[in-house]
This record gives C-alpha cells, sequence and structure tokens, in this order.
C-alpha cells in the first residue's frame, strides 16, 4: 500500500514537471510566433505549425507504437480510445487557438491572456458539473492566487470589455474542454498516438479557416520557416505531447496551473531574447504565479488524481 502510494505521488511530480516544461516551450515559442506573424497571417501560420506537428510526432507513434503487447482486443479499445481522443482534443485546440485569434482583433493582448486564462478556474467547476470529481480547498486557494498572479501579469490598462472579449471568453471555454479531453483520453490511448491525431484535426481545421479568412501562399510560409518549425516541433510536438503524457498523472485542476505558466515564461523569454522591459506589477504577478505553483505541490488536504474531496 505504502509502494503504490509512493509511486502513483512520483507519476504525478513527474507529470507536474512534464507540464511545467511544456509551459516553458509554449511560453518561449511566443517569441517564435511574433517573428513568424510579420510575414504570415495567423491562421495559416497555426495550420503550417500543426502540419509539421502531426508530421513529426506522427512519425514517433510510428517507431513506438510497433511490439505492442496488448492483447488484440485491448489493442482495438486503445487504438478507439486514441482516434476518439485525438480528434476531440484537436477540435478543441483548433477552435480554442482560432477565437483566441479572433479575439485578438478587436482586445488587448493583456486582457486576452487573463481571460484565455480562466480556464484555470473554469477547469474545476466544469469537471465537478459535468463529471462530478471535486477539488480540495488546497487547489482552489492555489488557482485563485494564480488568477491574481495572472491579472497582475497581463492586464496593465483599464479592464473594460470590448467585442473580442467575448470570442476570448469563448476560447477559455474550449481551452477548459482540451484540458478536460486529454484527461479523460489520455490514460484510455496511446498518449502520442492521440497527439499525433490531435496535431492532425487541428491541422485540417486551421488550414480550412485559413483558406477562408486568408490568402496562404507557399511564398508566405517560406518566409516564416523558421518560426514554423520551431513552433511546429517544439510548441506542437514536444509541447502538447508532453501535455498528454502528463495529463494521464495530474489532476487536470492542477494541470491547468502549471500550464498557466506559460504567459509568465513568455513575459520571462520576451524580456531576455528580444529586449521586451517587465514593469514592477508584472514582476510581482509572476511572483503570485510561482507562489501558486509552489502551494499546489504541497501535500496538505491533497489526495491522488481522482479521488480528491472538500
Amino acid at each position: 500500500m505504502g509502494n503504490g502510494t509512493r509511486k502513483a505521488g512520483n507519476r504525478e511530480k513527474l507529470g507536474n514537471l512534464m507540464l511545467i516544461m511544456a509551459a516553458m516551450i509554449w511560453g518561449t515559442a511566443f517569441v517564435a510566433q511574433r517573428q513568424g506573424m510579420e510575414t504570415i497571417e495567423p491562421i495559416t501560420f497555426a495550420a503550417a505549425r500543426m502540419v509539421l506537428s502531426a508530421a513529426v510526432v506522427g512519425l514517433v507513434a510510428l517507431l513506438t507504437s510497433r511490439g505492442s503487447k496488448l492483447l488484440p482486443a485491448d489493442r482495438a479499445r486503445r487504438r478507439r480510445a486514441s482516434i476518439a481522443g485525438g480528434i476531440g482534443c484537436g477540435v478543441f485546440l483548433a477552435l480554442g487557438s482560432v477565437t483566441q485569434q479572433m479575439g485578438l482583433v478587436t482586445t488587448t493582448a493583456g486582457k486576452a491572456g487573463f481571460i484565455t486564462a480562466m480556464y484555470m478556474l473554469f477547469v474545476p467547476v466544469v469537471n465537478f458539473i459535468l463529471f462530478r470529481k471535486k477539488t480540495t480547498w488546497v487547489v482552489w486557494l492555489a488557482v485563485l492566487i494564480g488568477l491574481t498572479g495572472m491579472f497582475l501579469l497581463c492586464v496593465n490598462e483599464d479592464f473594460r470589455l470590448e467585442r473580442g472579449d467575448a470570442m476570448v471568453f469563448a476560447c477559455a471555454l474550449l481551452f477548459t474542454g482540451h484540458i478536460l479531453c486529454c484527461d479523460h483520453f489520455a490514460p484510455l490511448g496511446d498518449p502520442i498516438v492521440i497527439s499525433a491525431i490531435q496535431c492532425l484535426t487541428a491541422a485540417l481545421i486551421c488550414g480550412a479557416g485559413a483558406f477562408a479568412l486568408e490568402e496562404p501562399t507557399w511564398a508566405k510560409v517560406a518566409s516564416a520557416a523558421v518560426p514554423i518549425a520551431y513552433c511546429g516541433v517544439m510548441s506542437g510536438g514536444v509541447g502538447f505531447t508532453l501535455q498528454i503524457v502528463a495529463q494521464r498523472f495530474t489532476d487536470p485542476t492542477v494541470a491547468s496551473l502549471l500550464m498557466s505558466l506559460e504567459s509568465v515564461f513568455a513575459a520571462l523569454a520576451g524580456a531576455l531574447l528580444i529586449g521586451e522591459r517587465m514593469r514592477p506589477r508584472e514582476l510581482v504577478g509572476c511572483v503570485v504565479m510561482f507562489a501558486a505553483i509552489l502551494l499546489v505541490q504541497l501535500p496538505v488536504g491533497r489526495r491522488g488524481k481522482g479521488d480528491a474531496e472538500i
């Protein structure tokens, strides 16, 4: 019993570390995304990077899925879960990304970042309403502290609602669906296959959106080849795969809080790599966010994934 609890705790710590690594990759990718946006439209950029992500992760899935020792019936169930999970996660990911980008047209980046981070709050609420899964008071406290830190980090102007805020709000709900979809399917299917199908699904949806709303050309894609390569391989390929693997062991509410560090790493990367200056308020926001992450690691009042109560 003790060994089982210890192993579960070690797996959870490993999952949390993977999510922090994913957030770091996504945050640093913001620098590449900004550079890519100088020569290519946003949805076209998203489609191109997702195509590359699907190719890279798909190749890894082919190499690692050989020689499975599962029984045929179990292998069939695992394949069905992988396909369903990949398509479901891909739909949420693509629509969340597109609605966020559309919302940015008529709202500020700061407000968009904060409203998107509301998935930290939506995940435990939706998880309880739909699946009756409860969250401990420690995690709730960490979520509220995390939202405070995100507000300090992202919102530097008067917080007035604009038309685009509704689109970003929809984006937060869609990313909530993405996190919960990963939480459901990751233990049932092959995480790498789910990631590959997710990226392919997102590429198809973003590609359709690009041809409908923008004017994609090979010349534009070539002009942003380096940012697309970095975001495709690292942000899409490595980052999303780490997320799905990690969510096999980590509570979805904790996962949402850890992944929200993306904004902190984005701000730090902007300051270190391209000389963006951080205001004292933003530095305080980073410190508060890290405090929330440290709090959620404490064992006080916490149990394993799926059996916490409040």
